[in-house]
């Protein structure tokens, strides 16, 4: 397999009113979906949930979500940098109206489920924001759908912002195979915006190699706003962002797992890395912005 049947320019995957629009049979997996939904000003969209939970998060702008004769009015934010969004939980077989009176940009992350959970809305203000690694491997995470968060059936949700220059998902890490208590089997989608400077547009790269199991996923991409990466399997890491150019991105994931659960495996060449960030401070540019912060160790065992 090539780097084209994993990377997904910005625009590549576009259909109808969606920017992107990755569904388990696009990406060739179970699981996963993602959707960026753009809205003009006054703009409605309507759409049905079929077999898969999803989350509504504003990536720019805000709208209202109505849904199983709920509706949430969601603030939004003026753009993945400037905070954290709050966000609504639709479910399984129900039909969703989003309106936006000022337009915006819209991720609808989602994934194939069995259990039918209640609609509801997630605040800005309990969105727990960790600050992981050291020094150049310092970056922020948004855990607004992480397990143990939120609650959902199948679906995990995260956001990372990466300070231009440093270097995140690391070290390399694989979640590919079920090992109980050790490691779960989960399809992954990256989603990317990087800041520009100026009129200059910013770029990243993202590398993946294989595990030795499923596809034999191998990725050395150069990402930029609107570019998506599907991990089906494989070591991914890092993501590196360029200098001057914070990095952004979201990360969809699903497994067929009973438990919903992020269990991990750091690859054996790179793994030594987290026992040099015990001295090392934090890069002092995080967080980049705030919302209910709980720091995390640096040794921390997540590597997103």
């Amino acid at each position: 397999m090539t780097d084209t049947d994993f990377h997904l320019p910005a625009g590549s995957a576009a259909s109808g009113p969606y920017a992107l629009d990755i569904d388990p049979e696009r990406a060739g997996w179970g699981y996963s979906s993602l959707r960026v939904l753009e809205l003009e000003p006054g703009g409605t969209h309507t759409f049905a949930t079929g077999d898969s939970e999803w989350i509504v998060l504003p990536l720019s702008g805000g709208c209202t979500v109505q849904t199983e004769g709920e509706s949430f009015a969601l603030r939004g934010r003026a753009s993945v940098f400037s905070g954290v969004s709050d966000f609504a939980y639709v479910p399984r077989d129900a039909d969703v109206r989003v309106t936006s009176e000022r337009g915006g940009r819209f991720a609808l992350t989602g994934a194939r489920c069995e259990r039918r959970l209640p609609a509801r809305y997630g605040a800005a203000e309990d969105v727990p924001v960790e600050l992981r690694g050291s020094g150049n491997c310092s970056r922020q995470v948004n855990n607004f759908g992480a397990a143990g968060v939120f609650e959902a059936d199948k679906l995990i949700a995260v956001e990372v912002l990466t300070p231009g220059g440093n270097w995140s998902s690391y070290p390399p890490h694989k979640h590919d195979e079920f090992r109980d208590g050790v490691e779960s089997e989960l399809e992954e989608i990256y989603y990317y915006e990087i800041a520009p400077h100026g009129r200059t547009e910013g770029l990243g790269y993202q590398r993946v190699t294989p595990s030795g199991q499923g596809k034999g996923t191998d990725v050395l991409a150069e990402v930029r706003t609107g570019d998506a990466v599907l991990i089906p399997d494989g070591w991914h890491g890092p993501s590196i962002a360029a200098p001057g150019h914070d990095m952004y991105y979201l990360n969809v994931m699903a497994g067929p797992g009973v438990d919903r659960a992020w269990l991990i495996c750091d690859h054996p060449d790179h793994a030594w890395i987290r026992g040099a960030w015990a001295d090392t401070p934090v890069d002092p540019r995080l967080p980049l912005y705030g919302a209910k912060e709980s720091v995390g160790s640096q040794n921390e065992e997540g590597a997103k």
